[in-house]
């Protein structure tokens, strides 16, 4: 049997002898409220929110930093005062240096920046971990 397409702008699940140009819904009866002015409203509210998100991407990266910055200060400390080669203090050191960056960059609102220093960092310090 051939298939028969329907006319354009109707919907797939409609019953036969459905109108094409029939609205599914009137306007006027689907919202009762005034809604004038909601436009400039949204607006706002949209602003405020990207500006809320982006304030807290920003501490998100610069307490990922600190924090990270804080424990491999504190690895290459503790390695230092073991019998691990100059190497690893060293790489724990340098990842922790990158991560301060990283930190101080995400306090400046370089927050896709900082995120990306942070993972740098940590991946220098898994160079530490790994020649040990």
């Amino acid at each position: 049997m051939p298939r028969v397409d329907a006319p354009e702008g109707t919907p797939v699940d409609a019953p036969e002898g459905t109108p094409v140009d029939a609205p599914e819904e009137s306007p006027e009866n689907s919202y009762e409220g005034d809604d004038e002015g909601d436009d400039e409203d949204d607006e706002g509210d949209d602003e405020d929110l990207l500006a809320a998100r982006a304030r807290r991407a920003r501490w998100a990266a610069v307490g990922t930093g600190a924090v990270l910055a804080l424990a491999g200060t504190a690895a290459a400390v503790l390695r230092a005062a073991g019998t691990a080669p100059v190497l690893v203090p060293v790489a724990y050191a340098c990842g922790a240096a990158v991560c301060a960056l990283a930190a101080v960059m995400g306090s400046r609102a370089r927050t896709r920046r900082a995120l990306w220093t942070t993972v740098a960092g940590v991946m220098v310090m898994a160079l530490g971990d790994q020649f040990d």
